[in-house]
């Protein structure tokens, strides 16, 4: 639709329908599982959990220099965690020993440093958060893992400006997942 100004000159104005949806998909997709986590009744586990995915998922994208691998890691940090549950494990346990291989991955297959070492460190401080956030009393561990959540959704921003390690479609996902989900945890603990 093009419209005129003062100055008559045509601009044309959004069109907020199904291409624009379509071409916002990843928000979508990130703030429809918010959503669903938040109605579901989001718990520090589940918040923790999903620190560490996507923690992983960056990872998984450097050790294979693969910014695909960042979509991909997603249903395989899901079997993962299953099968961890089926061996016993706990997990953030079964996540931080696929973390371990991935890393081990991308030193074998000589993965760029850069991007491997700022990946694990990532890692190692959103992992290690969520696991202190798991071990403390529970409110105050939730709101260590929400806390926790919404600065990783800054960590996705960073890379959604830079588009570098993952695509994105990927970044800007987990930026419409991490803030919303990590925020509307805080403000539901606030209200109830």
């Amino acid at each position: 639709m093009t419209t005129m100004t003062d100055a008559n000159v045509p601009t044309h104005a959004p069109r907020w329908g199904a291409r624009v949806l379509l071409a916002r998909w990843p928000s979508l997709f990130g703030l429809v599982a918010a959503v669903v986590v938040l109605v579901a009744g989001a718990d520090r586990t589940t918040v923790g959990i999903t620190v560490a995915v996507a923690a992983v998922c960056y990872l998984a994208a450097a050790a294979l220099d693969r910014p695909w691998a960042a979509w991909a890691a997603i249903p395989a940090t899901t079997v993962v965690i299953v099968v961890g549950r089926l061996l016993g494990a706990q997990p953030l346990a079964a996540l931080a020993v696929a973390a371990v291989v991935l890393v081990g991955v991308g030193l074998a297959r000589r993965a760029p440093r850069d991007a491997l070492t700022a990946q694990s460190t990532a890692l190692l401080v959103y992992g290690g958060l969520a696991v202190v956030g798991l071990a403390i009393a529970p409110t105050a561990g939730l709101v260590l893992v929400a806390v926790t959540l919404a600065g990783h959704g800054l960590w996705d921003l960073w890379h959604l400006r830079r588009g570098t390690v993952v695509p994105g479609s990927l970044a800007e996902a987990c930026v419409a997942l991490d803030l919303p989900l990590g925020l509307g945890v805080l403000v539901t603990m606030l209200v109830t």
